[in-house]
């Protein structure tokens, strides 16, 4: 049987509710999602939006990365809770911090993906998500990082500016009617860091509503970490 892939459908892939354990003591909970019959060429390890405002690591895009991912672009995909955030997986120890104490966890994600020995690491950072990227991102051994709808709220211009002496690849991937940045003053912000890539999508909203943007942003996000696995294919036999 052929199906379109479109809104909740999971393709094949193996999952394993795991923990995450932080240099601070608590546990953060989430779900690996790999390949089910190959090696993962990539692993990405998704950031999600503000927790105050609704976000987790079920929040829709990063829940479709690990729902279609593993499949289609042989990529392991990493969900998580940060500190005090709950979602139908459970609820992460510890109590939201602003992004503050949320270093610790960045860095026992990065921790389990190597623990795992999982390969070629990138942060892919989703609002809040992408604050935490690059505020600590350039203190592990990552890939690179992948930026959707970032606000630019929290990161200093001195953070974002450290990236400039860093070799590793930085892509933001910005929507056109963004709440919080847009693709010119994105391109103004991202000036210090002469190797990040901007890409404006037309139409594009903060939240990535639809079938339409949500693969465009997988799109763009596979055409970061395995190029090779496009264009994506819209429908399964199976």
């Amino acid at each position: 049987m052929t199906l379109q892939i479109r809104g909740p459908m999971l393709l094949p892939a193996q999952r394993t509710d795991v923990e995450l354990v932080t240099a601070d003591g608590l546990t953060l909970v989430g779900e690996l999602a790999v390949p089910e019959e190959r090696e993962p060429v990539a692993t990405l390890i998704a950031l999600h939006p503000l927790p105050t405002a609704g976000g987790n690591m079920d929040t829709h895009v990063l829940r479709k990365a690990a729902a279609r991912l593993p499949a289609q672009a042989d990529l392991a995909v990493l969900r998580f809770n940060t500190r005090g955030t709950a979602s139908p997986r459970g609820v992460s120890g510890g109590s939201f911090d602003g992004g503050g104490l949320e270093r610790y966890d960045v860095a026992a994600a990065v921790d389990f993906v190597y623990e795992r020995g999982l390969p070629e690491p990138w942060l892919v950072g989703w609002s809040f998500g992408t604050e935490l990227a690059l505020k600590y991102g350039r203190d592990h051994d990552i890939r690179g990082g992948i930026l959707l709808s970032p606000p630019l709220h929290r990161t200093t211009d001195a953070e974002l500016e450290a990236w400039k002496d860093d070799a590793r690849e930085l892509v933001a991937v910005i929507p056109e009617l963004d709440d919080y940045l847009r693709p010119d003053e994105a391109v103004r912000r991202f000036a210090c860091v002469p190797h990040a890539r901007v890409i404006a999508v037309a139409g594009g909203r903060h939240l990535w509503v639809g079938e339409t943007q949500t693969r465009r942003v997988l799109t763009e996000i596979v055409a970061a970490v395995n190029p090779a696995a496009l264009p994506l294919a819209t429908t399964w036999d199976g």
